[in-house]
């Protein structure tokens, strides 16, 4: 159908650069304030009503991931699991999810395990780019463009919107030409997978992302879209960003009373499960401050 998108979250990796954190649990597992860092771009990708989600994890982190999150029935979702024995760039991804048969030929949205998505006009954005079937980046201002895949382009408009022409995107270049680096977010329609399969790996050994995207905009097929300064992203590879993004999360929440990331509730306001369906999963949840909070929502969603 038109629009119709599936989801992959790549939690793969090694987590070195949180070590000793991540020597017996995968990072994406790992806390993020109050909950598993997981939920994150999982209620990224359902707020994008995507319900069909791969979970591509190493073979050891499976049966954890399994155990917290199951089949993805009770929050309306399907969730299949896959494994990345070691880590061969982000566009493997999709070579792994076609192994699997999870896509077939479907266009799909991949996310990556570590990043955090907020703000109000994000969600707007997300909504329009999944119904659309169109491929999509996004730009996001940073101080430290040469840390990531650093988008150049031109602008058409003057508008609100601030659209963009997309010239070339640079993975981690000297000299920047820009300050909008390319968040772990990606639209894609169902020519994903032949694109990764006639990749070649980089320097690094490793299929990447840039060389993916490079291959779109070569057949001026690919959008970007500019995150606004009212949105929020988080890349929490390291100690210092996860306690960002955690007391980011913290001051959010304390401020407006409504949790980020809170997947049951994303679930009950996208109508991917009933009043009931919602209750009983909050019902079923240990005491503590979460199941509190989706106690405290029932008055206000029902």
């Amino acid at each position: 159908m038109p629009g119709y998108r599936k989801g992959i979250i790549l939690a793969g990796g090694r987590g070195s650069r949180l070590n000793p954190m991540t020597n017996v649990v995968n990072k994406q597992l790992l806390p993020v304030y109050d909950k598993p860092m997981i939920y994150y771009p999982l209620s990224t990708l359902m707020s994008a009503c995507i319900r069909d989600i791969l979970i591509i994890t190493s073979p050891d982190q499976v049966l954890n991931f399994n155990n917290l999150l199951g089949n993805g029935a009770a929050l309306g979702l399907n969730i299949e699991y896959a494994t990345q024995s070691e880590p061969r760039g982000l566009s493997d991804a999709f070579l792994i999810a076609n192994n699997a048969k999870f896509l077939n030929d479907d266009p799909c949205a991949l996310v990556l395990g570590d990043n955090i998505f907020y703000g109000e006009s994000f969600y707007k954005d997300l909504m329009y780019i999944s119904k659309m079937n169109t491929n999509c980046v996004f730009g996001y201002r940073v101080s430290n463009p040469q840390e990531y895949g650093v988008v150049e382009f031109e602008r058409l408009t003057d508008t609100y919107d601030n659209d963009v022409r997309v010239i070339d995107i640079q993975e981690k270049p000297a000299e920047p030409r820009s300050n909008y680096a390319v968040p772990g977010l990606y639209f894609y329609d169902s020519t994903v997978v032949d694109r990764a399969k006639s990749l070649k790996p980089s320097s690094r050994g490793e299929l990447e992302i840039t060389d993916l995207n490079n291959s779109y905009i070569a057949d001026k097929k690919l959008s970007v879209k500019l995150l606004r300064d009212n949105a929020a992203w988080f890349d929490t590879g390291n100690a210092d960003a996860m306690f960002e993004a955690s007391m980011f999360v913290k001051s959010i929440q304390s401020r407006t009373g409504q949790m980020i990331g809170c997947i049951e509730e994303v679930a009950y306001k996208k109508r991917f499960i009933t009043e009931d369906e919602f209750i009983a999963l909050a019902t079923e949840l240990p005491d503590s401050g979460y199941k509190r909070y989706l106690f405290e929502k029932i008055p206000l969603l029902v």
